[in-house]
């Protein structure tokens, strides 16, 4: 199970373990998710705290933020802090390590505000905005549909987008039915441990794809 505050227990090559006082000290990176209001990020935070199974799920509440995980990953130790745009009075403030931008896929106009608002929101904020790696997580993916008079967005195009913004990585999942939640969450996990390289977090190559 995937708890706030204890270590997470995705699959190989994540290793999960219960933190310790002993040892050495995790390292520490910060994760920012941005988005419009209601694209699901509080949700996907809420579904990792509660697990994959668990139903219903209770919302975590944003004067908890940030939200702590604690992984291992190949031998070592990390303390991922997320924190999203509803919770900070003010984000623009934080200093974060990764920028996870999210839109709704039942929602085009999220996916266009992606492009037209949340990027440049991103490089006029942060000053080292482009060392800054930027994984697009495509939410509600279970809302997908062939019906949407605005035409369905399939992972193609919103993939395509992602590469056109130059960000590092593009991943979906569905937070209520638990659909790529996993592997979601490793490649975010993936990102925000190579910001501890020299070499950094951003992908050499253009986008990654999950």
């Amino acid at each position: 199970m995937i708890t706030r505050g204890s270590s997470p227990s995705p699959p190989p090559p994540l290793k999960s373990r219960r933190s310790t006082k002993s040892g050495m000290d995790p390292q520490v990176v910060k994760l920012l998710l941005l988005g419009d209001e209601k694209c699901g990020k509080t949700t996907f935070l809420s579904r990792l705290s509660a697990g994959e199974r668990t139903n219903p799920i209770m919302l975590l509440r944003d004067m908890d933020q940030p939200f702590v995980f604690n992984i291992d990953l190949r031998d070592k130790k990390y303390r991922l802090q997320f924190s999203d745009t509803s919770s900070p009075d003010n984000w623009r403030l934080l200093d974060p390590d990764v920028i996870v931008l999210c839109y709704d896929i039942s929602q085009r106009l999220s996916l266009i505000n992606m492009k037209r608002y949340w990027v440049d929101e991103v490089k006029k904020t942060f000053k080292r905005s482009d060392t800054l790696p930027i994984v697009v997580l495509g939410l509600k993916r279970d809302l997908r549909s062939e019906q949407d008079p605005n035409g369905i967005i399939y992972p193609q195009e919103a993939y395509q987008m992602a590469q056109s913004m130059r960000v590092d990585r593009y991943v979906e999942c569905s937070a209520t039915t638990g659909e790529l939640l996993r592997p979601a969450f490793e490649d975010i996990c993936k990102t925000a441990t190579k910001t501890t390289t020299p070499a950094g977090g951003q992908t050499e190559g253009g986008c990654a794809v999950m």
